[in-house]
């Protein structure tokens, strides 16, 4: 072997074991820099709903407020959407295939949101969450389907479609009937988000409404004739 040779010989030997080693410290490089942006998508998911999911459930209360709160539940989870089905994929997909995730995205947050709220509210709105609970099986399953790019929309019209139905049918019919027993019992329904008033005690709920002689207090603050009473102890709150 000639001396031109030896000295060739090392960096032959050399760089195939190099190039593996610095493949892998930019493998692990990527993956911790990516980390955090999986945390950020995986939680924005969770709180996109959330969000969706209470301003369903309590819209009728306050709409201008829910639905406030609805839309960012919904820019919430359509951001995760993007960061992890485009930013965070592999493999990108075309722009109609984009717009067909977003849209399901949309709906299926949706879905989730009347399914969790309509869970979690069930005692405070029985009548409500009886319809949110099985349309929000629905909805979900049916955004879950277009979403999912190795599924054919057709598997809707399948027998997983049709065990989602029957599921969605037995909760429908289900709860309505046990929506209407839980309202006919007394104290039913209670949600305590303000506006309400404060109960009297058992000593002013005995003592009748007479007025005081003249010239006492209470004759000089009762309310005049064609006023409205002062409203007293209502407050403007979200009290669980």
């Amino acid at each position: 072997m000639s001396t031109s040779q030896l000295a060739d010989r090392p960096a032959t030997l050399e760089d195939p074991a190099q190039q593996p080693g610095r493949a892998a410290l930019r493998k692990a490089r990527s993956r911790k820099s990516a980390l955090l942006a999986r945390y950020v998508g995986y939680v924005g998911y969770f709180v996109g709903a959330g969000l969706i999911s209470g301003a369903v459930v309590h819209h009728p209360l306050d709409p201008t407020r829910y639905t406030r709160i609805a839309g960012y539940g919904v820019l919430v989870f359509l951001a995760a959407t993007v960061l992890n089905e485009f930013v965070l994929a592999r493999h990108k997909p075309a722009l109609p295939r984009m717009l067909v995730v977003m849209g399901a995205s949309l709906l299926l947050s949706f879905g989730i949101g009347m399914l969790s709220g309509g869970l979690q509210h069930f005692e405070d709105f029985p009548a409500r969450a009886a319809v949110l609970i099985p349309a929000g099986i629905a909805l979900s399953f049916l955004a879950f389907v277009i979403k999912d790019e190795g599924t054919s929309w057709r598997r809707v019209f399948g027998l997983a479609g049709l065990s989602v139905l029957v599921v969605v049918l037995i909760s429908f019919f289900g709860l309505r009937q046990l929506a209407s027993t839980l309202s006919e019992q007394p104290g039913a329904g209670g949600h305590g988000h303000g506006g309400g008033i404060e109960p009297q005690s058992e000593e002013q709920q005995s003592q009748p409404d007479r007025p005081g002689p003249a010239g006492s207090p209470e004759a000089s603050t009762s309310p005049a004739a064609g006023e409205a009473p002062a409203e007293s102890g209502s407050e403007d709150g979200h009290s669980h």
